[in-house]
Protein backbone atom coordinates (compact mmCIF):
# COMPACT_ATOMS: atom_id res chain seq x y z
CA UNK A 1 0.00 0.00 0.00
CA UNK A 2 0.96 3.50 -0.81
CA UNK A 3 1.33 6.08 2.00
CA UNK A 4 -0.45 8.35 0.56
CA UNK A 5 -3.58 5.94 1.50
CA UNK A 6 -2.79 5.63 5.15
CA UNK A 7 -4.82 8.64 6.25
CA UNK A 8 -3.47 8.59 10.23
CA UNK A 9 0.41 9.63 8.51
CA UNK A 10 1.27 12.55 6.72
CA UNK A 11 2.01 11.40 3.29
CA UNK A 12 1.35 12.32 0.10
CA UNK A 13 1.12 11.29 -3.34
CA UNK A 14 4.76 12.79 -3.85
CA UNK A 15 6.35 10.37 -1.23
CA UNK A 16 4.40 7.69 -2.74
CA UNK A 17 6.18 8.60 -5.87
CA UNK A 18 9.90 8.52 -3.65
CA UNK A 19 9.26 5.13 -2.49
CA UNK A 20 7.69 3.64 -5.65
CA UNK A 21 11.09 4.42 -7.55
CA UNK A 22 12.98 1.45 -9.30
CA UNK A 23 15.85 1.95 -7.11
CA UNK A 24 15.58 2.06 -3.51
CA UNK A 25 17.87 4.47 -1.86
CA UNK A 26 18.10 5.13 1.98
CA UNK A 27 19.17 8.86 1.76
CA UNK A 28 16.19 10.60 3.47
CA UNK A 29 13.95 12.52 1.03
CA UNK A 30 12.79 15.93 2.98
CA UNK A 31 9.97 17.23 0.63
CA UNK A 32 9.49 16.40 -3.35
CA UNK A 33 7.40 17.89 -5.85
CA UNK A 34 6.79 17.10 -9.25
CA UNK A 35 6.75 20.19 -11.72
CA UNK A 36 4.21 20.61 -14.68
CA UNK A 37 4.88 16.42 -15.77
CA UNK A 38 3.57 15.08 -18.98
CA UNK A 39 4.75 12.33 -20.97
CA UNK A 40 5.90 14.41 -23.91
CA UNK A 41 8.01 16.51 -21.96
CA UNK A 42 11.60 16.09 -20.68
CA UNK A 43 12.17 15.70 -16.82
CA UNK A 44 15.17 16.98 -15.31
CA UNK A 45 15.74 15.58 -11.98
CA UNK A 46 16.96 17.89 -9.02
CA UNK A 47 18.43 16.96 -5.56
CA UNK A 48 19.10 20.00 -3.30
CA UNK A 49 19.13 21.05 0.17
CA UNK A 50 17.37 24.56 -0.63
CA UNK A 51 13.94 23.91 0.93
CA UNK A 52 10.83 23.81 -1.75
CA UNK A 53 9.32 26.93 -0.63
CA UNK A 54 12.49 29.13 -1.42
CA UNK A 55 13.40 27.12 -4.73
CA UNK A 56 9.95 27.33 -6.08
CA UNK A 57 10.28 30.97 -7.67
CA UNK A 58 13.47 29.70 -9.47
CA UNK A 59 12.08 26.37 -10.85
CA UNK A 60 9.12 28.13 -12.02
CA UNK A 61 11.15 31.08 -13.98
CA UNK A 62 13.24 28.47 -15.29
CA UNK A 63 10.74 26.48 -16.55
CA UNK A 64 8.37 29.79 -17.65
CA UNK A 65 11.79 30.53 -20.65
CA UNK A 66 11.90 26.06 -20.98
CA UNK A 67 8.77 25.18 -21.12
CA UNK A 68 9.13 21.65 -22.20
CA UNK A 69 10.77 20.27 -19.37
CA UNK A 70 9.45 19.02 -16.48
CA UNK A 71 11.08 19.46 -13.25
CA UNK A 72 11.61 16.93 -10.44
CA UNK A 73 12.53 18.61 -7.51
CA UNK A 74 13.79 16.31 -4.52
CA UNK A 75 14.65 18.13 -0.97
CA UNK A 76 17.46 16.41 1.43
CA UNK A 77 20.38 17.49 3.93
CA UNK A 78 23.52 18.13 3.01
CA UNK A 79 24.83 14.77 4.50
CA UNK A 80 22.36 13.07 2.46
CA UNK A 81 22.53 14.72 -0.76
CA UNK A 82 25.92 13.81 -0.09
CA UNK A 83 25.04 9.83 0.79
CA UNK A 84 22.99 9.88 -2.84
CA UNK A 85 25.54 10.72 -5.02
CA UNK A 86 28.79 9.39 -3.17
CA UNK A 87 27.72 6.06 -1.99
CA UNK A 88 24.32 4.82 -3.26
CA UNK A 89 24.81 5.95 -6.94
CA UNK A 90 21.32 8.12 -7.22
CA UNK A 91 20.59 9.49 -10.52
CA UNK A 92 20.10 12.82 -10.45
CA UNK A 93 20.48 15.70 -13.49
CA UNK A 94 21.63 18.56 -11.36
CA UNK A 95 22.85 18.58 -7.29
CA UNK A 96 22.32 21.83 -5.38
CA UNK A 97 24.00 21.80 -1.84
CA UNK A 98 24.73 24.37 1.01
CA UNK A 99 28.04 22.63 1.59
CA UNK A 100 30.92 23.56 -0.40
CA UNK A 101 33.11 21.27 1.13
CA UNK A 102 31.12 18.07 0.17
CA UNK A 103 30.38 19.60 -3.27
CA UNK A 104 34.32 19.81 -3.72
CA UNK A 105 34.46 16.30 -2.79
CA UNK A 106 32.18 15.20 -4.99
CA UNK A 107 33.69 17.12 -8.00
CA UNK A 108 37.21 16.41 -7.13
CA UNK A 109 36.62 12.56 -6.90
CA UNK A 110 35.41 12.49 -10.02
CA UNK A 111 31.51 12.76 -9.63
CA UNK A 112 31.09 15.77 -11.35
CA UNK A 113 30.59 16.41 -15.21
CA UNK A 114 32.68 19.77 -16.93
CA UNK A 115 30.35 22.23 -18.12
CA UNK A 116 31.04 25.44 -19.99
CA UNK A 117 28.64 28.62 -19.36
CA UNK A 118 26.37 28.86 -22.80
CA UNK A 119 27.29 32.57 -22.20
CA UNK A 120 30.48 34.50 -20.55
CA UNK A 121 30.19 35.01 -17.13
CA UNK A 122 31.74 37.31 -15.01
CA UNK A 123 31.96 35.58 -12.06
CA UNK A 124 34.94 35.93 -9.49
CA UNK A 125 37.74 33.24 -9.84
CA UNK A 126 36.64 31.66 -6.17
CA UNK A 127 33.22 31.01 -7.48
CA UNK A 128 33.77 28.22 -9.98
CA UNK A 129 36.14 25.18 -9.86
CA UNK A 130 37.57 22.76 -12.52
CA UNK A 131 34.65 23.90 -15.22
CA UNK A 132 32.88 21.47 -12.35
CA UNK A 133 31.33 23.26 -9.59
CA UNK A 134 29.15 26.43 -9.63
CA UNK A 135 28.43 29.37 -7.27
CA UNK A 136 25.68 31.37 -8.34
CA UNK A 137 24.83 32.74 -4.19
CA UNK A 138 27.32 34.52 -1.34
CA UNK A 139 25.12 33.85 1.93
CA UNK A 140 26.94 34.85 5.37
CA UNK A 141 26.73 32.73 8.01
CA UNK A 142 25.46 34.91 11.36
CA UNK A 143 24.48 35.22 14.68
CA UNK A 144 20.30 35.67 15.21
CA UNK A 145 19.20 37.34 18.77
CA UNK A 146 16.26 37.57 20.20
CA UNK A 147 14.08 40.60 20.80
CA UNK A 148 12.88 39.68 24.05
CA UNK A 149 16.66 39.45 25.40
CA UNK A 150 18.49 42.00 23.51
CA UNK A 151 16.72 45.64 23.38
CA UNK A 152 18.35 47.59 19.75
CA UNK A 153 21.81 48.56 19.96
CA UNK A 154 22.54 46.51 22.93
CA UNK A 155 23.51 42.74 20.93
CA UNK A 156 26.99 42.48 20.67
CA UNK A 157 28.53 43.00 17.39
CA UNK A 158 31.76 40.45 17.52
CA UNK A 159 33.05 36.77 19.05
CA UNK A 160 34.77 38.64 21.70
CA UNK A 161 31.76 40.38 22.87
CA UNK A 162 29.61 37.85 22.74
CA UNK A 163 31.66 35.91 24.81
CA UNK A 164 31.85 38.45 27.59
CA UNK A 165 28.17 38.72 27.27
CA UNK A 166 27.78 34.95 27.87
CA UNK A 167 30.02 34.53 30.31
CA UNK A 168 28.85 37.35 32.53
CA UNK A 169 24.93 36.11 32.31
CA UNK A 170 25.12 32.94 32.94
CA UNK A 171 21.77 32.44 34.52
CA UNK A 172 20.15 34.60 32.06
CA UNK A 173 21.29 32.42 28.82
CA UNK A 174 21.49 29.20 30.62
CA UNK A 175 19.80 26.02 27.81
CA UNK A 176 18.91 29.18 25.77
CA UNK A 177 21.60 29.39 23.19
CA UNK A 178 21.34 27.92 19.88
CA UNK A 179 23.71 26.11 17.45
CA UNK A 180 24.04 23.52 14.77
CA UNK A 181 24.86 19.73 15.95
CA UNK A 182 28.17 19.40 13.18
CA UNK A 183 27.69 15.96 13.39
CA UNK A 184 25.08 15.97 12.06
CA UNK A 185 24.65 19.11 9.65
CA UNK A 186 26.87 19.22 6.52
CA UNK A 187 26.32 23.32 6.15
CA UNK A 188 27.12 23.47 10.31
CA UNK A 189 30.26 21.42 10.07
CA UNK A 190 31.79 23.58 6.90
CA UNK A 191 30.84 26.90 9.10
CA UNK A 192 32.25 25.13 12.72
CA UNK A 193 35.58 24.01 10.52
CA UNK A 194 35.86 27.66 8.74
CA UNK A 195 35.62 29.22 12.15
CA UNK A 196 38.39 27.09 13.59
CA UNK A 197 40.63 28.49 10.57
CA UNK A 198 39.69 31.82 11.22
CA UNK A 199 40.02 32.42 14.87
CA UNK A 200 41.22 31.06 18.41
CA UNK A 201 37.96 32.73 19.44
CA UNK A 202 35.50 30.31 18.18
CA UNK A 203 37.01 27.48 20.73
CA UNK A 204 36.46 29.62 23.72
CA UNK A 205 32.88 30.49 22.49
CA UNK A 206 32.27 26.82 22.07
CA UNK A 207 33.18 26.16 25.65
CA UNK A 208 31.61 29.03 26.63
CA UNK A 209 28.14 27.59 24.96
CA UNK A 210 28.89 24.12 26.47
CA UNK A 211 29.11 25.44 29.65
CA UNK A 212 25.14 27.21 28.88
CA UNK A 213 23.90 23.68 27.69
CA UNK A 214 23.46 25.05 24.24
CA UNK A 215 20.80 23.02 22.11
CA UNK A 216 22.08 21.74 19.12
CA UNK A 217 19.91 21.70 15.76
CA UNK A 218 19.81 20.34 12.17
CA UNK A 219 18.66 23.12 10.57
CA UNK A 220 18.83 27.20 10.29
CA UNK A 221 14.98 27.06 10.47
CA UNK A 222 14.30 25.84 13.69
CA UNK A 223 17.02 27.84 15.22
CA UNK A 224 15.45 31.09 13.62
CA UNK A 225 11.94 30.04 14.70
CA UNK A 226 13.30 29.36 18.39
CA UNK A 227 14.95 32.56 18.41
CA UNK A 228 11.46 34.57 16.94
CA UNK A 229 9.45 32.83 19.65
CA UNK A 230 11.77 33.74 22.80
CA UNK A 231 13.07 30.09 23.03
CA UNK A 232 16.01 31.12 22.47
CA UNK A 233 17.90 34.70 23.02
CA UNK A 234 20.12 33.80 20.33
CA UNK A 235 21.13 30.85 17.70
CA UNK A 236 24.77 30.94 16.08
CA UNK A 237 26.11 30.52 12.77
CA UNK A 238 22.93 30.70 11.11
CA UNK A 239 22.37 30.67 7.27
CA UNK A 240 21.43 34.73 6.84
CA UNK A 241 19.75 34.42 3.73
CA UNK A 242 16.81 32.22 5.90
CA UNK A 243 16.94 34.32 8.35
CA UNK A 244 16.47 37.71 6.18
CA UNK A 245 13.31 35.86 4.75
CA UNK A 246 11.57 34.48 7.94
CA UNK A 247 12.00 38.17 9.59
CA UNK A 248 9.98 39.66 6.92
CA UNK A 249 7.04 37.45 8.75
CA UNK A 250 7.80 36.83 11.72
CA UNK A 251 10.48 39.40 13.03
CA UNK A 252 10.83 39.28 16.35
CA UNK A 253 14.85 39.25 16.51
CA UNK A 254 17.93 41.02 14.70
CA UNK A 255 19.87 40.01 12.42
CA UNK A 256 24.10 40.71 13.30
CA UNK A 257 27.00 39.99 10.81
CA UNK A 258 30.08 40.24 12.93
CA UNK A 259 32.38 42.72 13.23
CA UNK A 260 35.55 40.62 13.39
CA UNK A 261 34.51 38.31 10.59
CA UNK A 262 31.85 36.96 8.28
CA UNK A 263 31.89 33.53 6.90
CA UNK A 264 29.97 33.85 3.40
CA UNK A 265 28.82 30.54 2.31
CA UNK A 266 28.22 30.13 -1.53
CA UNK A 267 25.00 27.67 -2.83
CA UNK A 268 26.79 25.81 -5.25
CA UNK A 269 25.37 23.55 -8.37
CA UNK A 270 27.36 20.74 -10.28
CA UNK A 271 26.49 17.88 -12.75
CA UNK A 272 26.15 14.26 -11.37
CA UNK A 273 28.06 11.74 -13.41
CA UNK A 274 24.59 9.70 -13.03
CA UNK A 275 23.04 12.43 -14.68
CA UNK A 276 21.12 11.52 -17.53
CA UNK A 277 19.04 14.48 -19.27
CA UNK A 278 22.40 16.30 -19.19
CA UNK A 279 21.31 18.89 -21.95
CA UNK A 280 18.61 20.60 -19.87
CA UNK A 281 21.24 20.10 -16.71
CA UNK A 282 23.18 22.70 -18.63
CA UNK A 283 20.19 25.02 -19.51
CA UNK A 284 18.97 25.15 -15.68
CA UNK A 285 22.95 25.86 -14.27
CA UNK A 286 23.31 28.35 -16.62
CA UNK A 287 19.90 30.06 -15.73
CA UNK A 288 21.15 29.66 -12.02
CA UNK A 289 24.36 31.74 -13.26
CA UNK A 290 22.45 34.18 -14.14
CA UNK A 291 20.73 35.06 -11.29
CA UNK A 292 22.42 38.11 -10.17
CA UNK A 293 20.20 39.68 -13.33
CA UNK A 294 17.29 38.35 -12.00
CA UNK A 295 16.38 40.98 -9.29
CA UNK A 296 12.97 39.32 -9.05
CA UNK A 297 14.03 36.19 -8.48
CA UNK A 298 16.47 37.37 -5.57
CA UNK A 299 13.82 38.93 -3.99
CA UNK A 300 11.17 36.02 -4.56
CA UNK A 301 14.12 33.41 -2.84
CA UNK A 302 15.61 35.54 -0.21
CA UNK A 303 18.57 34.15 -2.24
CA UNK A 304 21.71 36.99 -2.59
CA UNK A 305 23.41 36.22 -5.92
CA UNK A 306 27.04 36.55 -5.99
CA UNK A 307 27.90 40.00 -5.87
CA UNK A 308 32.07 41.01 -5.67
CA UNK A 309 31.07 44.96 -5.09
CA UNK A 310 29.33 43.78 -1.89
CA UNK A 311 32.35 42.06 -0.61
CA UNK A 312 34.72 44.90 -1.61
CA UNK A 313 32.38 47.13 0.18
CA UNK A 314 32.75 45.23 3.49
CA UNK A 315 36.02 43.72 4.34
CA UNK A 316 34.74 41.56 7.36
CA UNK A 317 33.22 39.09 4.37
CA UNK A 318 35.33 36.29 3.49
CA UNK A 319 33.64 34.04 1.10
CA UNK A 320 34.56 30.42 1.16
CA UNK A 321 36.97 29.62 -1.62
CA UNK A 322 36.81 26.37 -3.18
CA UNK A 323 40.08 24.08 -3.37
CA UNK A 324 41.98 21.55 -2.10
CA UNK A 325 41.66 23.72 1.32
CA UNK A 326 37.76 22.56 1.45
CA UNK A 327 39.38 18.96 1.67
CA UNK A 328 41.00 19.26 4.69
CA UNK A 329 38.34 18.57 7.58
CA UNK A 330 36.82 15.69 5.01
CA UNK A 331 40.05 13.60 6.00
CA UNK A 332 38.54 11.06 8.19
CA UNK A 333 41.42 11.03 11.18
CA UNK A 334 41.43 15.48 10.23
CA UNK A 335 37.37 15.00 10.81
CA UNK A 336 37.55 12.61 14.09
CA UNK A 337 39.93 15.24 15.85
CA UNK A 338 37.69 17.94 15.23
CA UNK A 339 34.97 16.20 16.00
CA UNK A 340 36.36 15.21 19.88
CA UNK A 341 37.22 18.66 20.18
CA UNK A 342 33.77 19.66 19.32
CA UNK A 343 32.26 17.87 21.67
CA UNK A 344 34.47 18.28 24.85
CA UNK A 345 33.57 21.86 24.43
CA UNK A 346 29.88 21.38 23.71
CA UNK A 347 28.75 18.67 25.58
CA UNK A 348 30.57 19.16 28.83
CA UNK A 349 26.97 17.85 30.92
Amino acid sequence: MCLADIPARLATAILCLAFSAATAMSFEIEERQLYDATPEQARLSVISTADLDVFDPIIRAFQASHPGVAVDYVVTGTTDLMQALYDEGATFDLAISSAMDLQTKLANDGFAQNHTPATPTDLPAWASWRNQLFAFTQEPAVLVVSDKFFAPGTAPQNRDELIAVLRANPERFQGRIGTYDVRQSGFGYLMATQDSRNSDAFWRLMEVMGRLDAKLYCCSGDMIRDVASGKLALAYNVLGSYAASHQKNTGGYQIIEMSDYVNVMSRTVLIPRTAQNIDDARAMLDFLLGLRSRKDLVEATGLPAVDPAALRANPSLRPIRFGPGLLVFLDNLKRQSFLRNWENSLLQN
